[in-house]
């Protein structure tokens, strides 16, 4: 398999998220500003018991939202902080949102009480994002166009904030990376879906080179990534961390779409979840029993669906007209 064969191969399945991340942030940024007077400000706080989200909503699409972690069908708090992407841990919110009247991007790093503590541009459409358990880091994905080796369509870049350094890193692209224990370099490296430990500068995330999309293991610290195991995409970490949930390439393809699975981090068994459908998002731990993700119904429309990590059970929906959830403990 020659050079441009595997790289094809390796942006199949960043080209296809590409594509519903275009759609999905234009109609984002598009309804947000038709949406700006919805919601009531304070009425979502990151206290505990809480289930945060993004909703998708007709009335209210793109606004911060929350339900009682026992209630999750039942009646929801709306702010008026709109958001492409959310996602809480610690006290501390991450929101990827457009800036206002422009084209462009931003991380804005929230407070318990969703005011804006800092804002960070953003290269790229806003994809995933994450946070620290104790609230101290962040890490978010974009789509950015240009690289050279291919041919100017999406590839993906994950950066990470430290909070309690102020310290930014743009990119993990610059990392030491190490692959089946061997030093590796490559012009084609693709990070995306960082999950934070609660060990300060120590993460996991995908990482992909040639035809392969590894689960890797990150040092902020010493700026460096291993390889541990291939096929995995979008790593969750739970909260004991003892596992990690994920979306798994069936059959090795991402064109034939991806089926949530958990690892077992200490003995490498790998347990798929008993959803079934095709789902492509970073699953969110609700507790150590439990795996969220969204699935998107209509265009602009998605509901949360919950499953039991163990492999057992049904899907369940748990909260509708949402995305981006986030356990709030």
């Amino acid at each position: 398999m020659n050079t441009r064969t595997r790289v094809l191969i390796a942006v199949t399945g960043v080209l296809a998220l590409a594509a519903a991340a275009v759609i999905y942030v234009g109609v984002a940024g598009a309804r947000n500003q038709d949406t700006a007077s919805a919601g009531t400000s304070g009425a979502v706080t990151l206290e505990g018991g809480r289930l945060l989200f993004r909703s998708t909503a007709d009335a209210d699409r793109g606004h911060v939202s929350s339900v009682a972690a026992a209630d999750p069908g039942g009646a929801r708090a709306v702010s008026t902080v709109s958001c492409a992407r959310v996602y809480a841990a610690g006290g501390t919110g991450i929101c990827l949102r457009p800036e206002t009247g422009l084209t462009t991007y931003q991380l804005a790093v929230l407070d318990s009480k969703l005011a804006v503590t800092q804002e960070i541009p953003l290269v790229g459409l806003p994809n995933r994002a994450r946070v620290s358990p104790d609230g101290r880091r962040l890490a978010w994905t974009v789509f950015v166009t240009g690289d050279s080796y291919n041919g100017g369509r999406f590839s993906t870049r994950a950066g990470t904030l430290d909070l309690t350094t102020d310290s930014v890193e743009g990119t993990l692209e610059d990392f030491a990376v190490t692959v089946e224990g061997k030093p590796y370099k490559a012009a084609d490296f693709n990070f995306w879906g960082v999950t934070f430990t609660r060990q300060p500068n120590r993460f996991y995330a995908t990482m992909s080179t040639g035809s392969h999309r590894y689960l890797v293991e990150g040092d902020s610290a010493a700026r460096t990534v291993k390889t541990l195991r291939d096929n995995v995409e979008c790593p969750s970490l739970s909260p004991d961390e003892t596992r990690i949930a994920y979306k798994s390439a069936i059959d090795g393809d991402p064109a034939k779409g991806w089926r949530v699975s958990v690892l077992d981090l200490a003995s490498g068994t790998v347990t798929p979840l008993a959803e079934t459908r095709n789902v492509d998002d970073q699953p969110a731990w609700l507790d150590d029993r439990t795996v969220a993700y969204a699935l998107p119904r209509t265009q602009g429309h998605s509901d949360v669906w919950a499953v039991p990590a163990d492999g057992t059970g049904a899907p369940r929906l748990l909260i509708p007209e949402a995305e981006s959830p986030a356990a709030l403990p």
